[in-house]
């Protein structure tokens, strides 16, 4: 099943400072291979893309770095959406949502900055999420815990699906590191990846019923985008006063 990869690639990594830095954030590094954090996740969309490149949504000021990354790969011209600003996670899914609705393609939506070993476990999890999102259905991938470790969110797994997933029964915020240990015990809950599946459309309706604000400033932002080379330019007025969430 096609689905449109959507790539944020907007933070900073300060808390991997001195290594990564606002000029050179972590996304544009390499760790433990020849290819960019970023690099390597759009390989590793590559399969699900067909004829859709990957939407890539970066801060203005690191528009040429991630445009040298891109080209490097010898890849064919992606849409790199440029924010004036950061506004976070939800309205810069948003932004990418209103560019695809014409053709309300279910979207891939991940951060640029991970570094993910297992591909097959990967591969194997977007095709049921796509038969999820095909349904209708929000998709948030969760990561089977390692340790009790209290610097994730975390969800709670409920009533399965098919052979699919589970309805989400609750998300947490960073625990404390005894109820790490009993969320662990426990094997209800995932670490919370920030990875997410779903059709375009019903996104966009789910955040004008939960963040009315949100969606209305993407919605005028949406209006008035710009392309300028390779990018496309989020007007600045329109989308700054856009809450951050």
């Amino acid at each position: 099943m096609s689905v449109q990869p959507v790539i944020l690639c907007g933070g900073a990594g300060s808390r991997l400072w001195p290594l990564s830095s606002t000029r050179l954030p972590k996304q544009l590094l390499s760790f433990g291979g020849d290819e960019s954090l970023l690099q390597a996740t759009v390989e590793r969309v590559r399969e699900f893309a067909e004829a859709n490149a990957p939407t890539i949504i970066c801060n203005d000021e690191y528009r040429f770095l991630v445009a040298d990354h891109m080209q490097s790969m010898g890849l064919p011209l992606h849409t790199i959406m440029l924010e004036p600003m950061g506004r976070n996670t939800a309205p810069a899914i948003a932004m990418a949502a209103f560019h695809a609705l014409e053709n309300d393609p279910i979207l891939l939506v991940l951060p640029s900055d991970h570094l993910l070993k297992d591909t097959e476990a990967f591969s194997e999890a977007v095709h049921k999420a796509a038969e999820l999102a095909a349904m209708g259905r929000l998709v948030t991938f969760g990561v089977k815990p390692q340790i009790p470790h209290t610097g994730y969110g975390y969800i709670k797994g409920g009533e399965p699906i098919d052979d699919l997933g589970f309805v989400v029964d609750q998300f947490v915020e960073k625990p404390e590191r005894s109820t790490a240990k009993v969320y662990f015990s426990s094997g209800d809950y995932f670490w919370n990846s920030g990875m997410f599946v779903f059709r375009a459309s019903v996104y966009l309706q789910s955040l004008k019923t939960h963040a009315p604000e949100i969606y209305a400033a993407c919605e005028i932002a949406s209006g008035k985008l710009a392309s300028d080379l390779d990018f496309v330019r989020i007007e600045r007025d329109a989308f700054e006063s856009c809450p951050s969430e």
